[in-house]
C-alpha cells in the first residue's frame, strides 16, 4: 500500500491482504484491546465490508486502503458483533447498508457512541456518531457477489457476545469470523458465554472446515489449529470457574492464584477474570448472555493488571 497522511505505525502498520480472488482481510497489529480485524469482497456490483474499526483514524486508514484494490464502492457493511472495536467507525462508510443481528443494534445502541471509558488508556477517538445497523436479521442472510455467494450466519447462541455473526465463502473456503477466535490473544467472554462459545467453535464454526479464517484480531490462518487453541482456553476457564466455585473462591482470587500455562504467553491476560466472571455466573445458574455486572469485573481486571488501566494503543 502506498503511504497516507493518516500511516499508521505503532502498535505496527496495517496491511490489507488478499486471500482468495478479490478476498481481502485487513489486519491491524497487534490485535489487542480495540485493535480488530476487518474484511473486504469484492464483487462487479460493489464491495461488501466486514467491520469497521474503533476510531475515525483506523477506520479512515481502511477506507483508504479499500480505495487501492477497487474503485468500486463500499455498498455494505456488516458488524460481526456490536462491540465499538469492531463498530464505531460505522459512520465512515455513508453510503452503505450496515447490516448485524438484530440483538447488535440494540446492543449497540445501549453502549452509546466513541468516547472514553474508565478501564483503559485511550488515544484519540476522532469526531464518530454512532451508527448502529439499520438493516438486522435474526436467522441468516446470503450476499452475492457476482456469482459467489456470501453467507452471514448468526452463530445461533451467545458466544463472545449476544449477536455474533460469521460471513462465509463457501466456494472460497474463507471464513470471517469476529471475535470468536483471537489468534494469538486471550479470548474475552464477558459479555456472552463461555460454554456458548465453545459449542459455537465446536458444532459451527469448526464443520464449516474453512481454509482460511480471518479472525476478529491477529494473523489470518490456515487451517483449524487457532479455534482448537481458542477451544483448550475456554475448557481451561471452565475448569478452573468449576473449582474455584466448589471452593468458594471468587473469580479474580481464582485468576491471581492461578498458572496460566501455555496461555500466559497470549497478551491481555487479565481477561482471564472477566471470563470467570461469566462461567461463575453461568455456573450458578444465568442463562447464556445475561447481563452481569460487568463493571465490577472489568474493576477486577484492572486490579489484576496491578491497578493499571487495560492498554489501548488504538
Amino acid at each position: 500500500m502506498s503511504s497516507h497522511p493518516h500511516d499508521i505505525t505503532v502498535p505496527g502498520p496495517p496491511r490489507l491482504e488478499e486471500i482468495s480472488d478479490g478476498l481481502f482481510a485487513y489486519v491491524q497489529p497487534d490485535g489487542t484491546w480495540w485493535i480488530n480485524n476487518a474484511g473486504l469482497l469484492v464483487g462487479p456490483q460493489g464491495a461488501v465490508a466486514v467491520d469497521s474499526c474503533s476510531t475515525e483514524r483506523r477506520t479512515r486508514a481502511f477506507a483508504a486502503a479499500i480505495g487501492e484494490v477497487t474503485d468500486r464502492p463500499v455498498r455494505t457493511l456488516v458488524n460481526t458483533h456490536h462491540h465499538g472495536d469492531h463498530t464505531w467507525g460505522n459512520a465512515l462508510f455513508s453510503g452503505a447498508t450496515v447490516v448485524a443481528h438484530e440483538r447488535a443494534r440494540a446492543e449497540m445502541i445501549a453502549f452509546g457512541p466513541p468516547r472514553d471509558l474508565p478501564f483503559w488508556d485511550h488515544g484519540d477517538w476522532g469526531s464518530l456518531p454512532l451508527d448502529p445497523p439499520f438493516l438486522t436479521f435474526t436467522d441468516r442472510v446470503s450476499l452475492h457477489l457476482g456469482g459467489l455467494r456470501a453467507d452471514v450466519l448468526h452463530v445461533g447462541t451467545p458466544a463472545h457476545t449476544t449477536n455474533d455473526v460469521l460471513v462465509h465463502v463457501p466456494d472460497r473456503s474463507v471464513l470471517y469470523c469476529g471475535d470468536l477466535v483471537f489468534h494469538g490473544g486471550t479470548p474475552f467472554l464477558l459479555m456472552g458465554s463461555v460454554t456458548g462459545a465453545i459449542d459455537v467453535l465446536e458444532q459451527v464454526v469448526l464443520p464449516l472446515g474453512a481454509a482460511t479464517t480471518v479472525p476478529g484480531h491477529g494473523p489470518v490462518f490456515q487451517g483449524d489449529g487457532p479455534v482448537r487453541d481458542t477451544i483448550d482456553y475456554l475448557r481451561f476457564v471452565l475448569d478452573l470457574a468449576e473449582r474455584a466455585r466448589d471452593a468458594g473462591v471468587r473469580p479474580l482470587e481464582a485468576a491471581r492464584d492461578t498458572d496460566l500455562g501455555r496461555f500466559g504467553d497470549w497478551p491481555d491476560a487479565e481477561r482471564i477474570v472477566g471470563n470467570l466472571h461469566r462461567a461463575h455466573a453461568e455456573l450458578d445458574g444465568a442463562e447464556r448472555g445475561a447481563p452481569i455486572d460487568t463493571i465490577a469485573a472489568l474493576a477486577e481486571m484492572v486490579e489484576y493488571n496491578g491497578g493499571r488501566p487495560l492498554t489501548c494503543l488504538a
